[in-house]
């Protein structure tokens, strides 16, 4: 991935798919004002590159039932190169956690899991925090309200890769 230039074109195709990834190819050229062969070339060479790690549905929790999400601070005991990624492993490793961020300053982690209510959170956090010899710390809020969510990352001009 290292070594790619992205222009104009590129930029404004990824904007279009983040936006909407089922968008037909004939679709995305109409709105970046490009030939559908050529859209078609430079998505297929955004993916090859990496640019365009994954392409996923974005689903709303609410029409699934009742949901907590819960933010969850993590602090470690200790804090190497190994511990870090030894943690990062597990907790990823749990389907629950939806995100996982190492932070600084402050706590090492921060995780956002994604459970049906306190008695599935709790199980969760049974598991998960307090077998765990290297935590020092764990803080957790709770969703009330989510107010924005995008998925997308912030495409701006002029930017190489």
């Amino acid at each position: 991935m290292a070594g790619i230039t992205l222009d104009d074109l590129d930029l404004r195709i990824l904007n279009v798919l983040q936006a909407d990834s089922s968008l037909s190819n004939l679709e995305l050229s109409r709105r970046v004002h490009a030939s559908a062969p050529t859209c078609l070339r430079r998505v297929r060479a955004l993916r090859e590159a990496g640019v365009i790690a994954r392409q996923i549905a974005i689903i709303d929790p609410s029409t699934l039932g009742p949901t907590l999400r819960a933010v969850v601070e993590v602090s470690l005991d200790r804090q190497t190169a190994e511990d870090y990624d030894a943690f990062e492993s597990y907790i990823c490793a749990e389907p629950a956690v939806t995100q996982c961020y190492r932070v600084s300053p402050g706590p090492d982690f921060v995780i956002i899991a994604e459970v049906r209510d306190m008695a599935e959170y709790d199980e969760l956090a049974r598991r998960l925090f307090k077998s765990s010899a290297n935590i020092r710390n764990v803080r957790t809020f709770f969703s009330t309200r989510c107010a924005k969510f995008e998925a997308n990352a912030r495409i701006r001009p002029n930017v190489s890769r």
